[in-house]
């Protein structure tokens, strides 16, 4: 069988599984619709946060980052990891002893304002949007390769698989979706990263294995007038390296659609547990990436730069299969047939694109057809969960906190899950439109949402864990500033309306979240010491949501069953 064949195949059984999963798991109340009933049990919980955060970024677009980026490449396994490590000590236990449905839920009761709650949904949804159109982008890059369809027809399927799911079962159908769509998606990453492993170092194992094939992909780059694969700071300044990683983990201790993880359990104990065993569930594909990225580097140098472009082209199927998608391409500028990859923008004859090397990978290094059609289902699975997530939080955002908690509407059970349900249904359609029209590569788009959450969420959930003394007007103007700051360089850097270089030490818009950070912390603080403190029973609140309370050993012991 071909490889679209069995892609056609694993896509065919897991998206049959995953409707499967919606329709046993769909729910009647506004409870099971947004936080599963707090019934998610520890382990599953941690799978589904695992899937949830592993985005399409993660499986199909960070090893293709760090392939090209080498050393300077490591600014997202340091970012995000250490950002999931942040919320999983810091935020996510105290969150979820408040006991809200969303982060607006959170900043409106903490900061006693309904204003703040628009604010923050407005920042939620914002967030949201940029996010989820990188994971449909990269649903449309898979069906784009291995279905023979257009990236516009392969978003417009992940928008139909989505909306069943999450309409269906909410938080519950989503929850136990992405526990499938992690096995999936991990069992495809580590096939190929352990048979490529074998074939390149003689073990199995990756991690131990890549340090060989580095001396080797550092010699190959060194000849070709690339700098060394490990040399430091070759592709990005010290500078930018340090606020991308900044603004990475802090964005990831804000995100709206991780957090509401952590109120699908039923105590602060089992969020900590679950916590942990997140962190044990991403660890197995974060420490694998860097010999994938290293192992994809290797084989694509190996098999292209010096070689014959027509001989390369009619010993290697997959690629003319993805000139196709316009994510490789090959411009002989010289007539002589030779393949010339250079640093130099004049003289280079090959241009790829960072998203496709991962699912590429196994291709170029001629594993069989159906190691490749896992991988491109496990691709969807990585770009489904997290979709899946992220909508929830914009039908959350709209027809929980603007709908029921602002406008004061959904008087009955069955209007607020209506409410919810048509809610996803608009935030369904807005990701398909910027999943075809995306402000750029995957991995790309998901580090603008982490620098967007960073400068609007991540201060205002710490300061209004850790100082009651912060208020309502300097939450309401700190994440204001924050967000606009942070959005409008974004905006602007993306589109080329601005040159990057001469303004602000040249950081990228992938890193300026850092600065919408810190504005945002200087502006909160300052504000709430110019006005009037919170109620005492605010103050009240933030001491017992952070320092437990003195409670009996028998209600302790039933706490914690």
């Amino acid at each position: 069988m071909s490889v679209e064949g069995w892609t056609w195949l694993f896509v065919g059984i897991t998206f049959a599984l995953y409707i499967f999963i919606a329709w046993r798991s769909r729910v009647s109340t506004t409870e099971g619709f947004y936080v599963a009933g707090h019934g998610v049990p520890t382990v599953a919980n941690g799978m589904a946060v695992a899937a949830d955060w592993m985005s399409a970024a993660s499986f199909i677009s960070m090893a293709g980052l760090i392939s090209f980026l080498g050393f300077d490449g490591a600014i997202y396994l340091m970012g995000w990891t250490g950002g999931y490590v942040l919320l999983a000590l810091l935020l996510a236990p105290y969150l979820r002893k408040f006991g809200k449905y969303t982060v607006p839920d959170f900043v409106g009761d903490r900061y006693y304002s309904e204003s703040a709650r628009v604010v923050a949904l407005i920042a939620a949804i914002f967030v949201s949007f940029t996010y989820v159109s990188g994971q449909m982008r990269g649903v449309g890059i898979v069906f784009s390769r291995y279905l023979n369809t257009s990236i516009t027809v392969g978003v417009l399927v992940g928008m139909a698989i989505v909306f069943i799911y999450a309409v269906l079962g909410g938080m519950k159908g989503i929850t136990w979706t992405q526990v499938a769509q992690y096995s999936v998606l991990i069992i495809a990453y580590l096939i190929p990263a352990w048979a490529i492993a074998s074939t390149l170092t003689g073990t199995p194992i990756p991690q131990l294995g890549f340090g060989s094939v580095l001396d080797r992909l550092d010699g190959i780059q060194t000849e070709l007038g690339f700098g060394p694969y490990t040399e430091p700071f070759n592709n990005m300044s010290m500078l930018n390296v340090l606020f991308v990683t900044i603004a990475l983990m802090a964005g990831t201790a804000g995100l709206p659609h991780i957090i509401v993880r952590f109120y699908t359990v039923k105590t602060v104990r089992a969020a900590r547990w679950s916590a942990g065993w997140a962190l044990f569930f991403i660890a197995l594909l974060y420490t694998t990436a860097p010999a994938v990225a290293a192992f994809a580097r290797f084989n694509l140098l190996e098999t292209t730069a010096g070689q014959n472009l027509e001989q390369v082209r009619a010993e290697n199927d997959w690629m003319g299969a993805w000139e196709q998608t316009g994510l490789l391409a090959f411009d002989d500028l010289d007539g002589d047939g030779i393949i010339d990859y250079t640093p130099d923008e004049a003289t280079n004859e090959m241009t790829v694109d960072p998203d496709i090397m991962v699912l590429a990978n196994p291709a170029i290094a001629g594993l069989a057809a159906p190691v490749t059609g896992l991988v491109a289902a496990g691709g969807l699975a990585a770009a489904l969960s997290t979709a899946s997530g992220l909508l929830l939080v914009i039908g959350s955002s709209i027809g929980h906190d603007l709908y029921i908690r602002v406008l004061g509407r959904g008087e009955t059970e069955r209007e607020r899950l209506l409410a919810g349900r048509i809610a996803i249904g608009f935030g369904v359609l807005g990701a398909g439109f910027f999943g075809i029209n995306p402000p750029g590569f995957v991995s790309e788009v998901v580090a603008f949402a982490f620098g967007l959450a960073a400068a609007s969420f991540f201060p205002i959930i710490v300061l209004g864990i850790f100082s009651k003394k912060t208020t309502k007007e300097g939450a309401i103007a700190g994440m204001s500033v924050g967000l606009a700051f942070t959005a409008i360089y974004i905006i602007m850097t993306a589109s080329g309306l601005m040159a990057l270089d001469p303004w602000f030490f040249g950081i990228s818009a992938q890193g300026i979240g850092t600065v919408g950070m810190i504005l945002n912390f200087i502006v909160t603080w300052t504000v709430s010491r110019m006005t009037p403190a919170p109620p005492d029973e605010i103050q009240h609140l933030v001491d017992n949501v952070r320092i437990p309370e003195v409670i009996s050993a028998a209600k302790a012991a039933e706490a914690l069953d």
